[in-house]
């Protein structure tokens, strides 16, 4: 069976090998921080598979592995490393789960299990990709700079003044409204 060119597709669940992926980003062509890990996870990955990072250790103190975003769980692995922990969320529900990691040994256990498996770097690159582009709400476009040909586009309003007065309200805002 030919593998699909994106491996979310058919995906229900995408389980992350959290140590493996911490270190690629780290090799990758943009370090992120962890603490930006999450968001970004969710951005990049469709609204309905459900993530999970998995990472070895404990939490810090304070810290619960739970769900921290829309979609998104952190869960430690405790005493036992992540690689067992990952075979146990795999092991009832194959079918569905894609898990990114770059432990050979794990992959292939996975992959017997009936997973299907991606690089960290494959993720890494999709990390690298998803840029931020979206407009501000409050202004959608640039401010013109006022020696910029399209600065006579803009209309003209009274300028701002200072000190008492600058926000004076103008009118009863009570006043015409029905039921009052």
């Amino acid at each position: 069976m030919p593998r699909p060119l994106d491996p979310l597709t058919g995906v229900t669940r995408l389980l992350v090998d959290g140590t493996n992926l911490l270190h690629a980003i780290h090799r990758g062509p943009e370090p992120l921080p962890p603490t930006a890990l999450t968001g970004r996870l969710r951005a990049i990955v469709p609204a309905g598979i459900g993530v999970v990072v998995v990472l070895d250790g404990s939490p810090a103190p304070g810290a619960i592995g739970r769900r921290i975003a829309s979609g998104v769980e952190v869960r430690y692995a405790g005493r036992r490393p992540a690689d067992e922990l990952l075979l146990e969320m795999v092991a009832p529900a194959p079918e569905g789960s894609l898990v990114v990691t770059d432990d050979i040994a794990l992959a292939g256990s996975l992959r017997s299990l009936g997973a299907r498996t991606a690089r960290a770097a494959w993720l890494v690159g999709r990390l690298a990709r998803q840029r931020l582009e979206s407009p501000s709400a409050g202004r959608p476009r640039a401010p013109l700079m006022p020696d910029s040909p399209n600065a006579e586009e803009e209309p003209e309003r009274p300028a701002w003044r200072p000190g008492r007065g600058a926000t004076t309200k103008r009118g009863n805002p009570k006043r015409g409204r029905p039921g009052r």
